[in-house]
Protein backbone atom coordinates (compact mmCIF):
# COMPACT_ATOMS: atom_id res chain seq x y z
CA UNK A 1 0.00 0.00 0.00
CA UNK A 2 1.06 3.72 -0.93
CA UNK A 3 2.01 5.69 2.12
CA UNK A 4 0.21 8.93 2.44
CA UNK A 5 1.69 12.09 3.60
CA UNK A 6 0.15 13.68 7.00
CA UNK A 7 1.53 16.31 8.95
CA UNK A 8 2.30 15.61 12.54
CA UNK A 9 -0.95 17.56 14.07
CA UNK A 10 -3.30 16.12 11.69
CA UNK A 11 -1.65 12.60 12.91
CA UNK A 12 -2.03 13.48 16.26
CA UNK A 13 -5.88 14.30 15.68
CA UNK A 14 -6.16 10.63 14.15
CA UNK A 15 -4.83 9.43 17.22
CA UNK A 16 -6.81 11.46 19.60
CA UNK A 17 -9.86 10.55 17.71
CA UNK A 18 -8.93 7.04 17.33
CA UNK A 19 -8.59 6.89 21.77
CA UNK A 20 -12.33 8.53 22.08
CA UNK A 21 -13.51 5.69 19.75
CA UNK A 22 -12.02 3.13 21.53
CA UNK A 23 -12.60 4.27 25.36
CA UNK A 24 -15.67 6.21 25.34
CA UNK A 25 -18.12 5.39 22.40
CA UNK A 26 -16.91 1.67 21.77
CA UNK A 27 -18.41 0.95 25.20
CA UNK A 28 -21.15 3.21 25.31
CA UNK A 29 -22.57 1.24 22.26
CA UNK A 30 -22.31 -2.00 23.91
CA UNK A 31 -24.07 -0.74 26.60
CA UNK A 32 -26.66 0.45 24.44
CA UNK A 33 -27.06 -2.88 22.77
CA UNK A 34 -26.43 -5.13 26.06
CA UNK A 35 -29.75 -2.65 27.39
CA UNK A 36 -31.51 -3.07 24.15
CA UNK A 37 -31.47 -6.78 24.21
CA UNK A 38 -32.73 -6.80 27.71
CA UNK A 39 -36.12 -5.47 26.37
CA UNK A 40 -36.81 -8.77 24.34
CA UNK A 41 -38.09 -9.17 20.70
CA UNK A 42 -35.17 -8.06 18.37
CA UNK A 43 -36.62 -8.38 15.58
CA UNK A 44 -38.84 -5.16 16.11
CA UNK A 45 -36.75 -2.84 18.29
CA UNK A 46 -35.58 -0.14 17.00
CA UNK A 47 -33.13 0.97 20.07
CA UNK A 48 -31.19 -2.34 18.89
CA UNK A 49 -31.11 -2.09 15.68
CA UNK A 50 -30.20 1.70 16.27
CA UNK A 51 -27.55 0.70 18.05
CA UNK A 52 -26.19 -1.87 16.15
CA UNK A 53 -25.85 0.24 13.18
CA UNK A 54 -23.77 2.70 15.30
CA UNK A 55 -21.58 0.07 16.35
CA UNK A 56 -20.77 -1.00 13.36
CA UNK A 57 -20.43 2.72 12.02
CA UNK A 58 -17.53 2.99 15.05
CA UNK A 59 -15.63 -0.31 13.90
CA UNK A 60 -15.62 1.20 10.71
CA UNK A 61 -14.16 4.73 11.86
CA UNK A 62 -11.77 2.42 14.00
CA UNK A 63 -10.48 0.56 11.12
CA UNK A 64 -10.51 3.42 8.72
CA UNK A 65 -8.34 5.47 11.33
CA UNK A 66 -6.20 2.59 12.16
CA UNK A 67 -5.39 2.14 8.43
CA UNK A 68 -4.74 5.45 7.93
CA UNK A 69 -2.37 5.53 10.85
CA UNK A 70 -0.43 2.60 9.79
CA UNK A 71 0.20 3.82 6.13
CA UNK A 72 0.83 7.46 6.89
CA UNK A 73 4.44 8.94 6.47
CA UNK A 74 4.48 11.50 9.28
CA UNK A 75 5.98 14.70 8.41
CA UNK A 76 6.94 17.11 11.15
CA UNK A 77 6.29 20.89 9.18
CA UNK A 78 8.56 22.31 11.36
CA UNK A 79 11.76 20.71 10.23
CA UNK A 80 11.06 22.64 6.68
CA UNK A 81 11.80 25.68 8.36
CA UNK A 82 14.23 27.73 6.00
CA UNK A 83 12.83 26.87 2.86
CA UNK A 84 11.30 29.65 0.84
CA UNK A 85 9.62 26.92 -1.81
CA UNK A 86 6.61 25.60 -1.40
CA UNK A 87 6.62 21.80 -0.24
CA UNK A 88 4.51 19.42 1.67
CA UNK A 89 3.06 21.15 5.02
CA UNK A 90 3.75 25.06 3.87
CA UNK A 91 1.67 27.52 4.67
CA UNK A 92 1.25 29.80 1.78
CA UNK A 93 0.01 33.43 1.71
CA UNK A 94 -1.58 34.10 -1.86
CA UNK A 95 -2.44 37.56 -2.91
CA UNK A 96 -5.81 36.86 -5.66
CA UNK A 97 -4.56 38.60 -8.74
CA UNK A 98 -8.03 39.10 -9.80
CA UNK A 99 -9.92 40.59 -7.01
CA UNK A 100 -6.89 41.58 -4.31
CA UNK A 101 -8.40 39.04 -1.95
CA UNK A 102 -5.88 37.83 0.27
CA UNK A 103 -5.77 33.69 1.17
CA UNK A 104 -4.08 31.37 3.19
CA UNK A 105 -3.75 27.91 2.95
CA UNK A 106 -1.77 24.96 4.27
CA UNK A 107 -0.86 21.93 1.91
CA UNK A 108 -1.70 18.75 3.59
CA UNK A 109 -2.68 15.27 3.44
CA UNK A 110 -5.74 14.38 1.58
CA UNK A 111 -7.20 12.94 4.93
CA UNK A 112 -6.61 16.28 6.50
CA UNK A 113 -7.56 18.70 4.11
CA UNK A 114 -10.64 20.92 4.90
CA UNK A 115 -10.95 24.17 3.10
CA UNK A 116 -13.13 25.87 5.68
CA UNK A 117 -9.94 25.73 8.32
CA UNK A 118 -7.70 26.77 5.04
CA UNK A 119 -6.08 23.03 4.88
CA UNK A 120 -5.85 21.84 1.33
CA UNK A 121 -5.20 18.39 -0.46
CA UNK A 122 -1.39 18.02 -1.73
CA UNK A 123 -3.69 16.43 -4.54
CA UNK A 124 -5.53 19.85 -5.27
CA UNK A 125 -5.44 22.05 -8.53
CA UNK A 126 -4.34 24.63 -6.12
CA UNK A 127 -1.89 22.83 -4.34
CA UNK A 128 -0.28 21.25 -7.23
CA UNK A 129 0.06 24.09 -9.07
CA UNK A 130 1.94 25.76 -5.77
CA UNK A 131 4.30 23.14 -5.32
CA UNK A 132 8.19 23.94 -6.09
CA UNK A 133 7.07 27.62 -6.36
CA UNK A 134 8.22 30.20 -4.04
CA UNK A 135 7.39 33.90 -3.07
CA UNK A 136 7.35 36.26 -5.58
CA UNK A 137 6.12 33.75 -8.01
CA UNK A 138 2.65 34.22 -9.68
CA UNK A 139 0.67 30.90 -10.80
CA UNK A 140 -2.68 30.10 -12.39
CA UNK A 141 -4.63 27.94 -11.01
CA UNK A 142 -7.33 26.41 -13.44
CA UNK A 143 -10.52 25.59 -11.26
CA UNK A 144 -14.18 24.74 -11.78
CA UNK A 145 -15.20 28.17 -12.05
CA UNK A 146 -12.29 29.12 -14.34
CA UNK A 147 -8.79 29.92 -14.15
CA UNK A 148 -7.79 31.97 -11.25
CA UNK A 149 -4.61 33.74 -10.92
CA UNK A 150 -2.33 34.30 -7.67
CA UNK A 151 0.72 35.35 -6.40
CA UNK A 152 2.33 33.87 -3.56
CA UNK A 153 3.12 36.31 -1.02
CA UNK A 154 4.57 34.32 1.73
CA UNK A 155 5.81 30.74 2.44
CA UNK A 156 5.87 29.43 6.21
CA UNK A 157 6.32 25.86 8.08
CA UNK A 158 4.65 26.63 11.76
Amino acid sequence: MKRSPVTLRGAERLRVELKKLKSEDRPTVIKAIAEARSHGDLSENAEYHAAREQQSFIEGRIAEIENRLANAEVIDVARLAGSNRVVFGATVDLEDQDDGGELVYQIVGEDEADIRRGLISITSPIARALVGKSSGDVIEVVAPGGTRTYEIIGVKYV
